[in-house]
């Protein structure tokens, strides 16, 4: 089986997008990032759940939305991107570490893939060709841009 879960930041508000680009913008636009875990995995549905929530959210400061939907709204454009198949990925490396360690693992993790998610928000024609170039690495990223709600 597969599940999504998104996880935000609860008290941080929305920042500047110039502090994501090499070049400030002259365009007032914000943003706001999030990371996003895609399970495959064997075994309960709440099970998943419990496992995501015990081992990647902090209950205090973020919430934790499960699904394909966006966890955000009315944003111009998203930017998914994490690491290709075959790089090194710190995070991954970490929970699969800590999975394999569980005495009694509450499901079978057959594979995990960590994405960071940029909403950009705000009133522009400005492409999201700009944002990728400057976040997204060609060498080691993948990446999908996610058009707005209009």
């Amino acid at each position: 089986m597969k599940a999504i879960f998104e996880i935000t930041d609860r008290y941080l508000e929305a920042g500047d997008c110039s502090a994501l680009l090499y070049a400030p913008l002259d365009e007032a636009l914000s943003y706001r990032q999030t990371r996003r875990y895609t399970l495959d995995y064997e075994g309960d549905q709440a099970a998943a759940l419990d496992f995501v929530s015990k081992t990647l959210l902090d209950e205090v400061g973020q919430e934790l939305h499960q699904g394909e939907g966006a966890a955000l709204s009315d944003y111009l454009f998203a930017i998914d991107y994490g690491m290709k198949p075959g790089a090194l990925d710190l995070e991954k490396e970490a929970v699969m570490s800590y999975y394999r360690n569980l005495k009694e693992a509450p499901i079978v993790l057959n594979d995990l893939k960590i994405e960071h998610r940029v909403y950009v928000f705000g009133e522009s024609k400005i492409s999201a060709d700009r944002f990728v170039s400057d976040i997204c690495n060609r060498a080691i990223h993948t990446w999908t841009v996610i058009e707005g709600k209009e």
